[in-house]
């Protein structure tokens, strides 16, 4: 089905990549344009953040001031800092707090109100698996920013209903990304830096024992996330609130 997004306006943050490929926010833009949505593409540039407030506000405001409108809003961001909590500084936790869950609340507390105006909208969270589910790899700030976000994502839901505002989240399990290539291996294997042989030997190790913790056999892939993301911002989803959906091949029945 084609243009089930036309004549909307949305966000996606997180539409780039931290290395070479497809990432959960890259494939979600383009899959949007594809079905007819107008896109402003968010992503970071430096690793540390600085003046939150005003870039999410300036988000809004330029979807605004270049469309006249915003009807869905893709959350897509997150880094990781390794470490276990006595091994983590302020500043780790700090840096990973403002990226992964004050910059949602901050995009939404900018797009609902342009949202009420336009008569409702969809927003969505992400908020991976890990947010419900220990998976091994020594990091405990980004598990725990995620899980923040499911409850923020309820109440959210539940307080903005009657505008018809609906705010969902997505927990993609095991999809091959730049970001797993690039962080979560080497937090799986409890180091900072790999060269590049220890790197392709270590992604092998992971693949392969995740790939026995889901049922369907198999690694996700970007676009399946994407087309759920397609899914809750189209009509198609409009009686779908409050919700975290599972986009992980299974997998959490395999989980402890």
């Amino acid at each position: 089905m084609a243009d089930r997004l036309a004549g909307k306006v949305a966000i996606v943050t997180g539409a780039g990549s931290i290395g070479h490929g497809w990432g959960n926010g890259k494939a979600t833009a383009v899959l949007f344009v594809r079905e007819g949505a107008k896109v402003l593409l968010v992503d970071r540039n430096r690793d540390a953040v600085g003046e939150t407030a005003e870039g999410c506000e300036g988000m809004v405001a330029a979807c605004v001031e270049a469309s006249g409108r915003l009807d869905v809003l893709r959350n897509n961001v997150g880094i990781l800092a390794h470490g276990v909590a006595f091994e983590h500084t302020l500043a780790d936790l700090d840096r990973v707090l403002a990226v992964d869950l004050t910059s949602v609340f901050l995009g939404c507390k900018y797009a609902i109100p342009v949202m009420i105006a336009n008569g409702g909208g969809s927003i969505i969270n992400l908020s991976p698996i890990a947010s419900n589910h220990h998976l091994g790899p020594a990091y405990v700030s980004y598990p725990t920013t995620k899980a923040a976000i499911n409850q923020f994502t309820k109440v959210t839901a539940a307080q903005y209903g009657m505008h018809n505002i609906r705010v969902n989240a997505i927990l993609p399990g095991f999809i091959r990304t730049p970001m797993v290539e690039l962080s979560v291996v080497d937090a799986f294997r409890g180091k900072a830096k790999l060269d590049d042989a220890e790197r392709e030997c270590t992604i092998t190790e992971y693949l392969d024992k995740r790939n026995a913790q889901i049922p369907l056999g198999r690694w996700g892939e970007v676009w399946d996330v994407a087309k759920t993301a397609l899914f809750l911002s189209s009509d198609d989803s409009a009686y779908i609130s409050g919700i975290e959906m599972p986009v992980y091949g299974g997998a959490a029945g395999m989980l402890a």
